[in-house]
């Protein structure tokens, strides 16, 4: 697996546990937000894999769960095995996915080798192109199946959508509260622009009172909601 990231001790990307976070290179999208530039564009130096692990084999005890992020993970063709050696350890699991190879979502949760799932909601099926620059029904078709695989699986997984303002609107929110009725947990996330950014300057956070009522929609369809970075 091409590993071009490691944050050896987070307390936010796995709620509720002390991970370490690997992020992998490549992605199918070009989303003007995304705040992993390097890692879309390539220009991130690689990791040595056993570099990953023998951090692993030292903080045993101390770290509980292994974060899988990007990029996009599931593009990577070493994620099986990847994440066997780190189950192997002891390890929980979470994967982040932008959700556009649910065969491989489907795979990994059959093998019960997933603990979370955090899959990205850009926004509805609609206008998804248009945010993640990248004009292919298929992979819309693709994030639509990983949505169901994981409303219909028993492990614990969220949804999330990065408010923009430029992208959101109270139309928008409605119309994805829709699409992950039924779902475990749905979150807004806010959007912070910078020199990690693929773009700077053109987009803007969407604002806090907005970020609510988006919340207020998805509560009427999920079960749990909730806010991060406001």
């Amino acid at each position: 697996m091409i590993i071009c990231g490691m944050e050896k001790f987070s307390m936010v990307d796995y709620d509720g546990f002390i991970a370490c976070t690997v992020f992998t290179k490549g992605c199918n999208f070009l989303c003007p937000f995304c705040h992993n530039s390097s890692l879309v564009t390539g220009e991130a130096a690689e990791i040595p894999e056993e570099e990953v692990f023998a951090y692993l084999e030292k903080r045993k005890g101390f770290v509980d769960a292994v974060c899988i992020t990007g990029g996009e993970p599931t593009l990577q063709k070493g994620l099986k095995d990847f994440i066997l050696r780190v189950r192997a350890l002891g390890y929980k699991v979470k994967l982040d996915t932008n959700g556009t190879r649910p065969d491989v979502l489907k795979e990994l949760l059959n093998e019960g080798l997933l603990d979370y799932v955090a899959m990205d909601i850009k926004t509805d099926f609609e206008h998804y192109s248009d945010v993640i620059c990248v004009y292919d029904e298929k992979l819309v078709e693709r994030v639509k199946e990983s949505v169901e695989i994981l409303k219909a699986s028993s492990i614990d997984y969220e949804f999330r959508t990065t408010a923009i303002a430029e992208y959101h609107s109270e139309a928008n929110f409605k119309k994805i509260a829709e699409a992950v009725r039924g779902a475990k947990r749905f979150f807004v996330q806010k959007f912070k622009d910078g020199e990690s950014n693929l773009t700077q300057g053109l987009l803007h956070e969407l604002p806090e009172e907005e970020a609510r009522k988006f919340l207020a929609e998805a509560a009427k369809t999920t079960e749990k909601t909730g806010i991060r970075g406001y």
